[in-house]
């Protein structure tokens, strides 16, 4: 038993082609093995065929019961074990599609996990999510059917060689008309190819619309716009209907053609056959054995043009693998790596002269909300901007000069919005599974979470669904409190933990908080006036500056201060 999803290696995303080949070879046994099932398959069906026709002419009809009991022995055989490969097929050919479609996903899910921002910034959101549903689909059932190429190959030759020792001519032309049927698809394919590629470039594109039109859903409401946007909607989802229906028109012309070129050369056979047979060039026997080979020709043939088929749509959803998978960050990695300060260390970012420091708890408060984002991204290094980190010997590294992966292991910025996966709460709370139960509850109850430990029975065990809906806004928020607080990094930067909090609940977050991480340095980027009055020391940023900085106590003394912070309420708990 092999298990699912196994380590994805490095691909080869230089093109469409280059990835496919690479995920072949990836899995060229299993692939291999595939194809000798249905190869064996397909050789006892023409087995069969050829059977009945030698065990006619073998004087069958007089040859008394033993005579009889022999050939339908040998064949009975033949189709017992034809019947024994089929469930060995369907197994051999599910693999193929889990292992080429989870391969894949596996690959841009930590492409995409690596890239952060920079994915939403270079592609549409709704391109990402085309690949990871649509996309691997495709690639997956190339791999599926592609065993089916080689074996109709097998059963091609097989079939030829038998018609060629009973009769050239017939052979030949058996050899000469498939790969002329198969090239006669060709013409059609190109249509195909072009329409698949809009019809998916719009589907991305109406998923992208969808997308934004649900985030600002609350937004539009406020405005007035929600009927122009749908409308918009409306016509985009049209285009996309009509091109899925060319879409569909291209491949039924195709299916037609999968019909008809094999019914023809199924009347081709059977006619030169009858002709054959009726001047005595060849005997009964073989008549109905190529009766027999013209059934294993047809679905020969047809394979082949649905593997034609399968390649086109394969190649149009892997180029947009590739698209994904050959993006670069936007923050290059260091040309020679710095080392990082031993021990814990502040963060200060030059540019706004913020400074998180160690053992201290640091509220920031922005007069204009839009200097947050970018100040955030600074701190964490989701942009370059100067920012960086001071040891305990006052050695200073830049965060550029740092490896990536190190600054993502040192800090963390916690968002309000971030993402809760499903499964198990335990799990999600510590996907590495390094934390005791004792200390896993300690960090819910810092972050006033026990409601929804006391919510389920199953406790830590709780199954989540996706993004918890079955929580309130104010307990969600709070479990992605307790995640940022369960990872214990060397910074910790909170933006707005308590947005969606109740009063009560954020009165129990900002005093639990304060001494959390005393050994640790803990910003909380906030206008909220419970969590700064917990605050070690407040700095105040004006136009992307700290223009004052002291307790929060002592800055309400200030008119620009306090009418930023007074001026906003604290949100009840959304239910």
């Amino acid at each position: 038993m092999r298990v699912l999803p196994q380590p994805p290696g490095t691909p080869d995303h230089r093109s469409a082609n280059r990835y496919l080949l690479w995920l072949a070879r990836q899995e060229w046994r299993s692939l291999l093995w595939a194809s000798l099932i249905t190869s064996v398959y397909f050789l006892c069906t023409i087995l069969v065929s050829y059977l009945l026709g030698t065990a006619l002419d073998s004087g069958l009809a007089g040859g008394g019961l033993g005579t009889l009991l022999y050939w339908s022995g040998l064949i009975t055989l033949c189709a017992l074990l034809a019947a024994a490969m089929v469930p060995l097929y369907e197994r051999s050919s599910a693999f193929n599609w889990y292992s080429a479609a989870y391969r894949t996903i596996q690959l841009i899910t930590r492409r995409s996990s690596r890239l952060g921002p920079t994915l939403t910034r270079r592609l549409p959101t709704g391109e990402v999510v085309a690949v990871g549903t649509d996309d691997i689909d495709r690639v997956g059932t190339f791999y599926e059917r592609s065993d089916l190429m080689i074996s109709s190959v097998v059963s091609v030759l097989a079939v030829g060689f038998l018609m060629l020792t009973s009769h050239l001519t017939f052979g030949l032309i058996v050899l000469v008309a498939v790969p002329l049927i198969v090239v006669g698809m060709v013409p059609l394919l190109r249509p195909l190819n072009r329409r698949t590629h809009t019809h998916r470039d719009r589907q991305a594109d109406l998923t992208t619309r969808a997308t934004d039109l649900v985030a600002g859903l609350r937004v539009l409401r406020g405005v007035g716009g929600e009927r122009s946007v749908g409308g918009r909607y409306q016509a985009e989802s049209q285009r996309v209907r009509a091109a899925g229906v060319r879409v569909g028109w291209m491949d039924a012309a195709l299916e037609a053609v999968r019909t008809l070129y094999p019914g023809l050369l199924l009347v081709g056979i059977v006619w030169y056959g009858a002709r054959l047979a009726l001047v005595g060039e060849i005997t009964v026997g073989q008549l109905v054995a190529f009766y027999g080979y013209t059934g294993s020709l047809a679905t020969a043939v047809r394979f082949f043009m649905l593997f034609a088929s399968d390649l086109v749509t394969a190649r149009v959803a892997a180029t947009r693998v590739v698209r994904v998978l050959a993006l670069e960050h936007d923050l290059p990695e260091p040309g020679v790596p710095a080392q990082a300060p031993a021990g814990t260390y502040n963060l200060h970012d030059p540019t706004s002269g913020v400074s998180l420091t160690r053992g201290r708890f640091t509220g920031v408060v922005c007069a204009d909300q839009a200097d947050v984002t970018p100040l955030v991204q600074r701190l964490g290094r989701y942009r370059d901007g100067g920012a960086e980190l001071t040891g305990a010997d006052s050695q200073r590294v830049a965060l550029r000069d740092l490896p990536l992966a190190e600054v993502r292991r040192r800090i963390l910025v916690a968002g309000h919005d971030a993402h809760l996966f499903s499964g198990r709460l335990r799990e999600e709370l510590d996907p590495d599974g390094s934390a005791t139960d004792e200390h896993l509850t300690a960090m819910v109850r810092t972050a006033a979470a026990e409601d929804v430990l006391a919510q389920s029975p199953e406790g830590l065990d709780a199954e989540l669904t996706e993004r918890g809906r079955e929580y309130s806004g104010g307990q969600q928020q709070r479990l992605r409190l307790a995640r940022a607080l369960l990872r214990d990094p060397d910074v910790l930067i909170l933006v707005e933990p308590t947005s969606a909090v109740d009063a009560h609940s954020e009165a129990a977050v900002a005093e639990r908080l304060a001494g959390a991480r005393p050994d640790r340095a803990t910003g909380v980027v906030t206008t909220s006036p419970l969590l700064l009055d917990r605050t070690d020391h407040v700095q105040f940023v004006v136009q992307g500056r700290v223009v004052a900085e002291g307790s929060h106590r002592d800055l309400l003394r200030t008119d620009a201060y306090a009418a930023t912070v007074l001026r906003t309420s604290v949100e009840e708990e959304k239910v």
